[in-house]
């Protein structure tokens, strides 16, 4: 089954008006939340190598000035998340996690977000499950798009990348 209204994966394409209807284009959201889930599940685990690397570094950094640069490993940690997620959604459209899980990020209009949109996309993620600790993803299982809060604030969408692989180009935008 040929995907009807998608585009190839370019950033000058997207698709036309909003995202692909679920109904007729089921494909692209086919097991959309647990690849999102295993996908960020990869990405603490890689986080987790960077941030060690950071640690060590920073904490030599902070020894060898007597201490005084030791406050840099909090801001540093503080900040890696967001800048990791930041700049590969809005560089590549995925983090490395969920590209091992086939998904990617795309704004509502099928454009792949810039960085501002991914950090506002990320901030809103960490500010949301740190406020509700994980539960406020459950919106995701009561629309058909499988969108959480954050998708619905930065006016995002997570599909399946393969599909959109597969499908056949679009006219190109204007501009």
């Amino acid at each position: 089954m040929q995907a009807q209204n998608l585009p190839a994966l370019r950033l000058s394409q997207a698709w036309q008006g909003e995202a692909p209807n679920p109904l007729t284009e089921p494909r692209l959201y086919e097991g959309v939340m647990l690849r999102r889930v295993v996908g960020y599940a990869l990405d603490v685990v890689i986080l987790s190598f960077i941030a060690m690397g950071v640690w060590a570094a920073l904490g030599v950094v902070g020894i060898l000035t007597f201490g005084l640069l030791l406050p840099l490993q909090a801001l540093a940690m503080a900040i890696l998340p967001l800048a990791y997620h930041t700049c590969f959604i809005g560089l590549r459209g995925a983090t490395p996690g969920m590209q091992l899980v086939d998904v990617q990020v795309r704004c509502f209009d099928g454009t792949r977000p810039d960085l501002l949109n991914a950090l506002v996309m990320t901030v809103l993620f960490y500010l949301s499950i740190t406020v509700t600790t994980f539960l406020i993803l459950i919106v995701s299982f009561f629309n058909e798009r499988h969108r959480t809060m954050h998708d619905y604030f930065s006016g995002t969408v997570v599909v399946r990348s393969s599909v959109l692989a597969g499908s056949r180009p679009l006219e190109e935008l204007p501009g």
